[in-house]
């Protein structure tokens, strides 16, 4: 572990909380979590699984693949869908500021929507590297 994993996570819930388009789907400070809140209000957005590896071939690099996880308060894939596309708009190529790291870039790899046998029953994941 390099540590910037960190350091991009904390640059990215800097940058969500700013976003008006992430703001108007998920409130005013938007509801963004490192883990599942205890009784937490939908929608709401996760940081899930992380991942950081060295970069081969290149000294001191780090490639970092993560997701985040949207929770919705319907049981459907609007909001969800929603929530995604502003999340992808915030995020998408954003040129985040890092404590003592570079970020070289930064892109949507995919977007899902699952349906669970739960009382939320969709759930939408995007990982991004």
């Amino acid at each position: 572990m390099s540590g910037t994993g960190w350091a991009l996570q904390k640059a990215v819930f800097a940058h969500l909380a700013q976003d008006a388009g992430v703001k108007s789907l998920l409130g005013d400070p938007p509801r963004i979590y490192d883990g599942a809140p205890a009784g937490g209000v939908n929608p709401y957005v996760m940081f899930g699984d992380w991942r950081e590896a060295p970069l081969a071939g290149v000294e001191g690099a780090f490639e970092h693949d993560f997701r985040l996880i949207i929770r919705s308060r319907h049981d459907g894939r609007r909001e969800i869908k929603a929530i995604a596309v502003a999340l992808h708009d915030a995020l998408q190529d954003a040129a985040l500021t890092l404590d003592n790291a570079v970020l070289v870039s930064l892109c949507v790899v995919f977007t899902d929507v699952i349906y669970r046998n739960e009382p939320d029953r969709h759930v939408g994941v995007m990982r991004f590297r």
